[in-house]
């Protein structure tokens, strides 16, 4: 099973609010996912994000790979991958 760190967009029509999940990388951007592990909010300035560093750890470590977007977020986080 190919599994992706990547982002789910929630909030409203023209103002996103993202959440970093662990999922599957055959379902759908807004579908099913294994573990929510932090939260990206581009519309504040700075843009807000929060990421749980352990938790991304242990997934890049078990051979999770982060899509282009979270591992530049991840990288702004301090979070080596």
């Amino acid at each position: 099973m190919a599994v992706k760190l990547r982002l789910k967009r929630m909030g409203k029509k023209k103002n996103p609010v993202y959440r970093v999940v662990v999922a599957d990388a055959r379902s759908p951007r807004d579908g099913r996912f294994i573990e929510e592990i932090g939260t990206y909010d581009p519309n504040q300035e700075p843009s807000f994000v929060k990421i749980d560093a352990e938790a991304a750890k242990k997934w890049i470590a078990n051979g999770a790979k982060p899509t282009d977007t979270v591992a530049r977020l991840l990288k702004e986080a301090g979070i080596e991958n």
